[in-house]
């Protein structure tokens, strides 16, 4: 029987650490907040998801070596740009035959790496032991256990089933798939896409406006995935265009959310004060900017929520500045 550590005690990681408890694989969680890890020693997590009531094999500790006593599954949850510091702290203690899954949708700021590649360059870990799980996952809806599915990438077959097989409960699905590139960049990308549909529906627009920013967002992201790597067809699946409406259209996501926010006139700064929280397109569009140009692929929309968030552009220039663009062939 696999174990599993999970690090990180938020939405995501709590969800992902009842599906894999319900897959029949015991958790042990990482949190920093001792409060946080009191409750979920209770079987709740009142502070991310207070409707979930934890299965008995989830425990949760403030020891990182203690979490990752005896897995051979290790999930790291945290936010993506803290991932250096953590790791930098307690890398040391993974298991070293360990699979080490990334739930994490980022790309770092002031490097541009991927997710994968900073836990293999600052954990020491072997890039085939890196797996990458992502899809249309929303944690509230896991967390009421609603089907759902989602990729299992890695370059290693035996990785990717391993990690699959921990966490394939009766409500989720895992599909195994070798693109660690193309599912990063998609995962990572779409979040920023969610501010601008976000931020779109703020501005009173319709369905017609939303599925235009989806279709071209999703655009966006398969030039810069295929530039770096990845393969088209990931695109057009679960990592892909399934996480990418799910962030885009739902209430349920923070992106879509903030960028509501955004487009009915509130600065960042003051949606921040209001929700307490950082949506990841926020912190990660100008890292997938500098990404996209260092490769020289064109990310006009991307471009447009960088210069909102970092320069104050409002919601209407940046869609005066989008519809004014040269016409183009549409598959240009």
């Amino acid at each position: 029987m696999s174990r599993a550590a999970v690090y990180g005690t938020g939405s995501w990681g709590t969800a992902f650490a009842a599906v894999l408890a319900d897959a029949g694989t015991p958790v042990t969680m990482w949190g920093r907040r001792p409060e946080v890890v009191a409750q979920v020693n209770e079987g709740v997590n009142r502070d991310y998801l207070p409707e979930l009531r934890l299965p008995g094999t989830v425990r949760a500790t403030t020891d990182p070596a203690e979490a990752a006593d005896g897995a051979d599954v290790v999930v790291l949850a945290v936010p993506s740009q803290t991932l250096r510091d953590n790791l930098t702290a307690w890398g040391h203690v993974l298991p070293g035959d360990a699979a080490v899954v990334s739930l994490m949708k980022g790309v770092e700021l002031g490097t541009t790496r991927r997710m994968s590649e900073v836990v293999a360059e600052v954990g020491g870990v072997d890039p085939d032991r890196v797996v990458v799980v992502s899809g249309p996952n929303l944690a509230r809806e896991i967390a009421a256990k609603q089907p759902a599915a989602s990729v299992v990438a890695s370059r290693s077959e035996e990785m990717a089933e391993r990690v699959a097989a921990a966490c394939a409960a009766p409500y989720f699905r895992p599909y195994t798939g070798s693109d660690v590139v193309g599912t990063e960049i998609a995962g990572a990308v779409k979040n920023v896409i969610a501010l601008a549909v976000g931020m779109a529906e703020g501005l009173g627009m319709g369905d017609n406006s939303k599925a235009s920013i989806i279709t071209r967002g999703l655009a966006e992201t398969m030039r810069l995935g295929t530039a770096l790597g990845g393969e088209a067809v990931t695109f057009a699946g679960l990592a892909g265009v399934g996480d990418l409406i799910a962030t885009c259209m739902s209430p349920l996501s923070r992106n879509h959310s903030f960028g509501v926010r955004l487009g009915q006139g509130m600065a960042v700064d003051e949606v921040v004060a209001l929700t307490r929280q950082t949506a990841e397109g926020v912190k990660s569009c100008t890292s997938i900017l500098e990404l996209a140009g260092a490769h020289g692929v064109d990310v006009p929309i991307i471009e447009q929520v960088d210069a909102m968030i970092r320069h104050g552009r409002t919601a209407q220039e940046v869609v005066a500045a989008l519809l004014s663009r040269p016409r183009k062939a549409e598959t240009a």
